[in-house]
């Protein structure tokens, strides 16, 4: 059975916003390995639109091999994209979500040998509301964002997390691993 794990890029106030963050080789290895352990990634509409910028990466050989590598591996890694606008999607290895994001997610991980990535906040906070989601893997990036999404914003109920692991990236990046106890 699959684990599903939710990771995301957050400042240190909390903000979410993929263009605030501090991209490096280092880091972009380090999401490379994590697409390379699951079979597909959860994302939503706005996420999803974002990530179409690692497409033109693979046709630009001016970009450094870590960024060529991620793009090798976002471009494979088959891509759920949940959005109630979105009629149909033109990258080949993504496809519209056919049910809820409840039912989408336990079928994956009954069928599925990887794990199973959530990469988009709103994904991330109906999975955490629903107890769909085994890992929590948070990278911090030692900012301030002046402005931007809060990350936990609609949660329902206090949740517990116990610390499995950290990762301390040269650049000052801390990456915080955590497993949510069911009942806190």
């Amino acid at each position: 059975m699959s684990k599903v794990i939710a990771a995301i890029n957050v400042t240190i106030n909390g903000v979410c916003d993929h263009t605030a963050g501090i991209a490096n080789e280092e880091l972009h290895q380090h999401y490379t390995q994590l697409l390379a352990e699951a079979d597909a990634i959860l994302y939503g509409k706005t996420t999803y639109q974002l990530m179409e910028y690692w497409r033109t990466v693979l046709d630009n050989s001016a970009e450094q091999q870590s960024m060529k590598d991620f793009a090798v591996a976002i471009n494979k890694i088959p891509k759920i994209v949940f959005s109630h606008t979105l009629k149909s999607v033109d990258w080949a290895s993504a496809s519209l979500a056919k049910g809820e994001l409840k039912e989408t997610i336990l079928n994956l991980r009954r069928t599925e040998e990887k794990n199973v990535l959530i990469g988009s906040r709103s994904l991330i906070i109906q999975a955490l509301n629903l107890n769909l989601v085994d890992e929590l893997q948070l990278c911090i990036h030692p900012l301030i964002a002046s402005k931007g999404l809060q990350l936990f914003e609609n949660i329902k109920q206090q949740m517990m997390f116990k610390l499995l692991k950290t990762k301390t990236f040269n650049n000052g990046i801390l990456m915080l691993y955590y497993q949510p106890l069911v009942g806190g």
